[in-house]
């Protein structure tokens, strides 16, 4: 398509909701903080936005649904791609949030994290601290540091159990040992349980670290997730080494004859011990994986045809996939569904992490959104796991207490904020080690205050059901700030509770007319008088009602 159609084809699509919504371009302008002139130039199709979140704001400023959505974007695609770089899209100060209209409902899905499908999430650079909201619902109040602006999902819908297993952690240990404070769930990886450290001959198999591994976690009563990766030497020998101790190859085997054989032993041994089985680590990552994809497919397709033979109760992960901030990894994960390779798995495994880690985590809903849209794009809805993180964490300076104590609490809240784009479980790198920017517990230690601090969600969280998240003016609050409602349990009754946080910075709320108390991570608590004003800070805080 020619540039000026491709753009001519964005404009009518965006004139046809201006339209409809009988706003002029200065009355739209103003609802979406734009200029009167850019968004007639967007309408007309001589420019085009910069990025597809400036058209997605029209979009629900308009009360666009989710398949004029899907045609905005298609739309919006095709004409940067055939457009020279655009002019920059002029950002607001201070910019306020989107109203986000109606929910957007997809079908729901036979388990229990089915929500509606997610919206783009994108993160602009705010340059000049952070905004303040002069109506009578709030203000913030700016730090010193440079801010963000982050537009997330925000959604209402029936109520569902906050599910424990959502609160996971990856083992970084050997010793078969289990976390000293409350989780949910567990992943085997870097626990000396790679492929090659199993198999370290053809035909001779060492089980005694995994034994010790799901032993522990039954006695811990934990599910847990085993990653397989790490094709031995002998099964690859030409194949370029994977960054492990053992001698394991980052390649397929070069007869799949011997994959079938390793998933074969495996899930018979531990059927009905193993809960799932995550079929890759990072297949995304040449220094992982550098197979082709088909090879990946047709991997996943075998295994998960012997494991359901095997154990019919186990589920199957497809293999995680990283490297999401970047085109190329992108590109698997979109080349992986094309093929169909979701179609064999249970469960989408998907490696959420910040661009580094001390970025708010609610930065991490910019790639729930985009693979929610890779997904969608290859007609394919799995349910989603959050398995992991970069391959460079441990390159990264350790964050201060506090930081570390919030960070980590807001990144389990992420999973609750991006429950619409199918995410059900948060598996946290890592627990045991210490060489990763936030410590929760090393092998052998106590457990930190970040540790605690995610423990005391959990029981804030035990027997809630959660029927709405979001931030900013969607749900009344300043821009900065974000909270998800809940129903949790009180005796014989329940009750309404709300957990509420900023990324950045301080903001001030007025509570509601039936709010009683707030509770507060180090388990202090204190009774709040009925719409009075409330400071909110990065770290959360449960607020109850009477």
């Amino acid at each position: 398509m020619a540039r000026n159609e491709a753009q001519a084809e964005l404009g009518v699509l965006l004139t046809g909701l201006k339209d409809r919504s009988g706003c002029s371009y200065q009355g739209l302008g103003r609802r979406v903080n734009l200029s009167k002139s850019a968004v007639h130039r967007y309408c007309t199709g001589s420019s085009v936005p910069a990025d597809f979140a400036t058209v997605e704001r029209i979009a629900r400023a308009t009360r666009a649904d989710r398949s004029e959505i899907d045609r905005l974007y298609q739309a919006w695609s095709r004409a940067v791609s055939t457009t020279p770089p655009p002019e920059p899209t002029p950002t607001p100060t201070p910019p306020p949030m989107i109203a986000a209209g109606p929910p957007i409902a997809r079908p729901r899905r036979p388990f229990a994290a089915a929500y509606a499908t997610g919206l783009l999430i994108v993160v602009f650079a705010v340059l000049n601290g952070l905004p303040v909201l002069t109506g009578a619902r709030a203000t913030t109040e700016p730090d010193n540091r440079r801010l963000q602006w982050i537009s997330g999902p925000t959604w209402t819908l029936p109520a569902e159990p906050v599910d424990e297993t959502l609160f996971g952690v990856t083992i970084n240990s050997t010793t078969g040992a289990m976390p000293g404070f409350d989780v949910g769930a567990v992943r085997l990886w870097d626990s000396g349980t790679v492929w090659a450290a199993l198999q370290p001959r053809r035909g001779v198999f060492d089980w005694k670290l995994l034994d010790g591994h799901v032993r522990g976690a039954e006695q811990a009563g934990l599910p847990v997730l085993f990653v397989i990766g790490g094709t031995p030497g002998w099964a690859a020998p030409a194949a370029p080494r994977a960054p492990y101790p053992e001698d394991a190859r980052a390649a397929p085997p070069d007869d799949l004859a011997h994959w079938d054989a390793f998933i074969r032993a495996l899930a018979r041994r531990y059927a009905g011990r193993i809960e799932a089985y995550e079929l890759w680590n990072l297949a995304n990552d040449a220094r992982f994986f550098n197979g082709d994809v088909t090879t990946l497919v047709e991997m996943t397709r075998r295994a998960a045809r012997i494991i359901d033979v095997a154990d019919p109760g186990a589920l199957v992960v497809c293999p995680g996939m990283g490297n999401l901030w970047t085109p190329e990894g992108r590109e698997v994960l979109r080349r992986f569904a094309e093929l169909r390779g979701y179609d064999h798995c249970d469960v989408a495994g998907i490696k959420l992490h910040q661009r580094s880690a001390a970025d708010p985590p609610e930065t991490m809903l910019e790639l729930t959104g985009v693979v929610d849209r890779i997904l969608h794009g290859a007609g394919v809805h799995p349910r989603v796991w959050n398995t992991g993180t970069m391959y460079s964490i441990p390159l990264q300076g350790r964050l201060d207490e506090m930081t570390a104590r919030n960070h980590a609490v807001r990144f389990f809240l992420v999973g609750l904020l991006a429950r619409e784009t199918y995410l059900e479980r948060m598996y946290f790198y890592n627990w045991g080690g210490t060489k990763v920017p936030i410590v929760l517990q090393a092998d052998g230690g106590t457990p930190t205050p970040a540790a605690r601090a995610v423990e005391r969600l959990q029981r804030w969280l035990a027997g809630a059901e959660v029927h709405a998240c979001g931030h900013g003016e969607a749900m009344n609050l300043p821009a900065q700030a974000w909270q998800c409602d809940f129903t949790v349990p009180d005796g014989n009754r329940r009750t309404a509770a709300s957990i509420a946080w900023t990324h950045n910075g301080t903001a001030t709320i007025t509570t509601g007319s039936e709010v009683a108390s707030v509770h507060r991570l180090d388990g202090t608590s204190a009774p709040v008088r009925p719409g009075s004003a409330l400071a909110l800070t990065e770290e959360p805080v449960l607020l109850r009602d009477s």
